[in-house]
């Protein structure tokens, strides 16, 4: 045999061995990211239950004028699963900060789901009246994409029909965008690390996505992460998986300066022009 051939075979084999070597690693990590994915669901476990607080009423009833309306879809986020009174969930309190700005009462209406997908957000949409018109929605989702490894264009899509929907209704639309796993303390290392970055890299294209078919985008991660980064014990609730009333607090103060811009905007394109 030539050496020729005998150094080509040498390199295939290498090659083969190489593959196959990345490939045992593969699978020893995907193996291990399994086994602290179990890890995580057995120390968060369910001691909230799966129903949020029922918060869907008129806030600030004092205030003069019609209701605006307000619509919560997405997930347990939009819900409020983790707040002990209705009005800590996080459509309460953007109710009464809206309520404030805007000197008129606000009805609110709570479509989220706990548990949900973006996938579920059309079902969400599609269990409305069909002659409900809200003023402005608003949408958190993704945290669950991200655990049940739902590709990102695919969550992406969900989120850019829902959107279109909501605009075609005449709502003014604002979307919270997929908070930081990585503040999840119970989920081990190296589990945690990797639920980070696919979460921001899906609240990246959420945000694309919204504003570019006509919502605002709020990062969630950037705005009220780092309070849940330095202080978990106030920020999450009993399960140290979704956020307490302090926790919802925060969100919905970050959420707030974009809903009344987005509603302002709405009302001053909607009004005639002067003759």
């Amino acid at each position: 045999m030539s050496r020729s051939r005998v150094d080509g075979r040498s390199a295939a084999l290498a090659a083969t061995g190489t593959v196959l070597g990345i490939g045992a690693v593969t699978l020893a990590a995907r193996g291990m990211l399994r086994r602290q994915a179990a890890i995580a669901r057995r120390r968060i476990g369910k001691p909230l239950g799966e129903r949020a607080p029922e918060a869907d009423r008129v806030w600030a009833r004092a205030h003069e004028g019609e209701p605006i309306e307000l619509l919560m879809i997405g997930d347990s986020i939009a819900a409020g699963l983790g707040a002990d009174r209705r009005k800590d969930t996080p459509g309460a309190r953007v109710a009464k900060g809206l309520a404030r700005a805007s000197r008129r009462p606000v009805r609110l209406r709570t479509a989220a789901v706990v548990g949900a997908e973006s996938s579920m957000l059309a079902a969400q949409l599609d269990a409305l009246p069909e002659d409900y018109r809200p003023d402005l929605a608003i949408i958190v989702v993704g945290g669950n994409d991200i655990t049940h490894r739902v590709p990102v264009p695919t969550s992406v899509r969900h989120l850019d029909e829902a959107v279109v929907r909501l605009r075609a209704r005449g709502a003014a639309v604002v979307v919270g965008t997929c908070p930081d796993l990585g503040a999840l303390r119970p989920v081990p290392q190296p589990l945690r690390s990797l639920g980070s970055r696919l979460s921001r890299q899906l609240a990246a294209a959420q945000a694309e996505a919204a504003e570019r078919a006509g919502a605002r985008a709020v990062s969630l991660h950037r705005a009220v992460g780092p309070f849940f980064i330095s202080q978990p014990d106030e920020m999450f609730s009993l399960d140290r998986f979704h956020p307490s009333a302090l926790g919802y607090r925060r969100t919905a103060e970050a959420l707030l300066p974009a809903v009344i811009a987005a509603l302002t905007a709405s009302v001053t394109s909607a009004s005639p022009t002067p003759r």
